[in-house]
């Protein structure tokens, strides 16, 4: 098993084009790491059928989000496909004070928002192996109208271009070779090379 007591006080943030595999990368680190805690993010859209309220997401009105926004709860947020999505700052506190690190899936736009407010923050870029492998992951799915898929395509092809940005790019063309990749990274990176 992984570390449990992380002496690093940080936030690690996962991007990518949807259909890279950062909710499985995600998962796979937190069932072999003690340290980690995936941080739920507030959305506006609709729970699709699999999904439950504080576990995936918190699902909100359009009305109690512009609300939060209002009030500076979250530490960042952002308009996607026509859904608001944010991270609150009361759930960072959350799982800081369990004694985890916050781990975000979150769009490119948040993690750079992110990252201008945040001064202890550790940014991942995910990568399909190609275009062509994303867009047939995505295909599989079957969860978007063709209108909604040419969008999402859309958008996967600006975001792409952000992972300069980032700290670390690591391409998921092997899911065990990237949740590997990354775990000794994140500990080299938290832990200073000590496993």
């Amino acid at each position: 098993m992984g570390k449990t007591q992380p002496r690093w006080d940080g936030v690690i943030v996962l991007s990518g084009p949807s259909g890279t595999g950062k909710n499985t990368l995600i998962s796979e680190l937190l069932r072999t790491r003690g340290d980690l805690l995936h941080s739920i993010s507030c959305t506006t859209r609709p729970p699709r059928n699999h999904e439950q309220n504080g576990i995936q997401y918190y699902f909100l009105s359009k009305e109690e989000f512009l609300r939060k926004i209002e009030e500076n709860a979250f530490v960042e947020y952002a308009e996607v496909m026509d859904h608001y999505y944010g991270t609150s700052f009361a759930e960072l506190e959350r799982i800081h004070r369990l004694g985890k690190i916050p781990i975000l899936d979150v769009d490119v736009k948040g993690a750079l928002q992110l990252r201008r407010r945040l001064s202890k923050i550790l940014l991942i870029f995910i990568k399909p192996p190609s275009f062509e492998i994303l867009e047939e992951r995505l295909r599989q799915r079957k969860t978007e109208s063709q209108e909604e898929m040419e969008k999402r395509l859309e958008r996967a092809k600006k975001e792409l271009a952000y992972a300069p940005y980032y700290d670390k790019v690591i391409v998921n063309d092997d899911l065990h070779r990237a949740v590997r990749e990354l775990s000794d990274y994140l500990d080299n990176y938290i832990y200073g090379g000590k496993t």
